[in-house]
This record gives C-alpha cells, sequence and structure tokens, in this order.
C-alpha cells in the first residue's frame, strides 16, 4: 500500500480525571525513528507507548508530544487535636470547681475553638494506572488521525507514480522498437559488409557469419525487456498490497534502472538514447516520489 510518511495529528482529551494532549508529527526517515516527549509521571508507559506506535508506523521520524493537566478533586479532612483537648479538661474542670464555669463542653464548643480541630482541604489525583490508560488512548487516537492523513496523501502519491509506472512501460517499448529497426539496419551493413569481403581470397565466410550472429546477439534486449515488464507488474502488485512498500519500490526502482542502463548500452539505433534519457528522467523522478513512502 502506498502511504505517505508525511502526517500531523493534534488532538485534546478532557475528563473529570484529567485534561491530555498530544501531538504527532511524521516526517521522512530511511527506518522508524521515534521520539517520545513525556511527562515523567508516565515514564512507566513509554515502552508499551513505542509498541503501540510500531505497531502502526514501519518507518518515518515521528515525534510524539504529551501535556497532562490532572484535575484535583477536592475533599474535607478534619483532625482531632487531642493533646490540645486532655490539656484542656484539667483547666476546665478547675474552672467549674471554681464556679467560673457550668456545664459540659458540646460539639458546638468544639468547633468554635481553632486550636481543638484542625480542618483542611486535601487533593485528591488519579491514579498512575488511570492516568496511563487514558494518555495511551489518546496517543491511540491521534496516530488514527495521523494514519488518515498518510493514507489520503498516499492516494496522490500512488495517482502520480501509477501515470508513470504506465509511461515507463511505454517508453521501454519504444526503446524495444527503436533497437529493433536498429538491429535490422545492423544486419543489412553487415551483410553489405560481407559481400566486400568475398571479394577477399583468403576471407572465411563461416567465421565472419558467426561473428555477425554474435555481434547482432549483443544487440538484443529481449532478455532486458522482458525484466523491465516483470519489474512495473510487481510494482502494481506491491503499491495495491496492503502492506507498507516504499523500501521494495526503491529496490524496484534501482532494478529498472540496471535494466534501462543495460539496453541502453546495447541496443542500435538512431532514437535508443533520446528515449534512454527520458525513461532516465522518469525514474528519477519517481526515485524522488518513493523517499515519500513509507
Amino acid at each position: 500500500m502506498i502511504k505517505s510518511m508525511t502526517g500531523f495529528a493534534s488532538l485534546t482529551r478532557d475528563d473529570e480525571l484529567a485534561t491530555v494532549t498530544v501531538t504527532v508529527k511524521a516526517v521522512n526517515h530511511r527506518f522508524l525513528d521515534l521520539q517520545l516527549r513525556l511527562p515523567s509521571s508516565l515514564a512507566a508507559s513509554e515502552s508499551r507507548v513505542r509498541a503501540l506506535v510500531q505497531s502502526r508506523v514501519s518507518r518515518g521520524r515521528v515525534e510524539i508530544t504529551v501535556s497532562v493537566q490532572q484535575r484535583r478533586a477536592s475533599a474535607v479532612e478534619v483532625e482531632l487535636n487531642e493533646p490540645f483537648l486532655e490539656a484542656l479538661m484539667p483547666a476546665l474542670e478547675r474552672a467549674r470547681q471554681l464556679r467560673y464555669v457550668d456545664g459540659v463542653i458540646g460539639a458546638a464548643d468544639l468547633v468554635r475553638m481553632p486550636q481543638a480541630l484542625s480542618i483542611r482541604e486535601k487533593a485528591e489525583e488519579a491514579s498512575p494506572s488511570e492516568l496511563s490508560a487514558r494518555v495511551e488512548d489518546a496517543i491511540a487516537a491521534a496516530l488514527d488521525e495521523l494514519d488518515v492523513m498518510r493514507v489520503r496523501e498516499g492516494g496522490y502519491l500512488k495517482t502520480d507514480l501509477d501515470a508513470r509506472r504506465v509511461r515507463l512501460g511505454e517508453l521501454f517499448t519504444q526503446v524495444a522498437a527503436a533497437a529493433e529497426q536498429g538491429i535490422v539496419g545492423l544486419r543489412a551493413r553487415l551483410l553489405e559488409r560481407v559481400k566486400e569481403l568475398r571479394a577477399d581470397s583468403l576471407a572465411d565466410e563461416a567465421l565472419v557469419a558467426q561473428e555477425i550472429a554474435k555481434f547482432v546477439g549483443r544487440s538484443d534486449i529481449t532478455e532486458e525487456v522482458v525484466r523491465f515488464r516483470g519489474h512495473l507488474e510487481h510494482w502494481q502488485v506491491l503499491s495495491d498490497s496492503n502492506e507498507p512498500c516504499g523500501r521494495k519500490l526503491d529496490f524496484l526502482l534501482q532494478e529498472m534502472n540496471r535494466e534501462v542502463n543495460t539496453a541502453g548500452s546495447k541496443a542500435e539505433g538512431p532514437s535508443v538514447s533520446e528515449v534512454i534519457v527520458a525513461l532516465k528522467a522518469d525514474l528519477e523522478k519517481m526515485r524522488e516520489q518513493v523517499q515519500n513512502v513509507e
């Protein structure tokens, strides 16, 4: 499948525990180069995040940045100051004996004593496992968005590469036809030369005929034509499959370039060189495009 290596995705997940923001950037690279920027509190999640990305992306430089802002649920914590009350009780008992106070201490009295009770807010945060699960879900969703963009860009690449693949086939057909005409012309020139040699009594006609056959054989590019067309068919199979194919397409281009060079050195004919130049130009343009394919 032709899928672009470049893409961008960004999303924010908001819930009662935290606000999680994930940004993913992907650019061309020969292999998978993953750069993770996670909060230190999520260090334990790094191996799982790497495995998640590797299951979705086969190559490219991928940068993932995650920011987390936790929401803190407030809870009230009340603590009784027992040492204070233990010191207070004898003093109150003495005050009752001296008739300075009467009655007993009630709950309302305790609340009015700032030293008797400590009342404070207690912040409650999400557990590390809960937070990790939410972050990993957000990263998976961002990777889904990234994949949508890479598939869309890959569609544009495939349209362009398919058109160039068809053109390569047409150009190589022109090379084969030009080479065939060149062989016909070469054979005619060699036969003319043979007629001249017949005037030489020392010339061995059988040996001359063998040399002609060898020379014509060396100019035949049938094998190169067959292999080149096979590469074009293989290209179509790879680009239509569901597997990443960027490296394989790059290798095929190298093989096709080799066949073009061989055909150019072997083929005869005045128009062969012009078509070979056009073939090499299109192969180079395809090579540049394939550098963007995963």
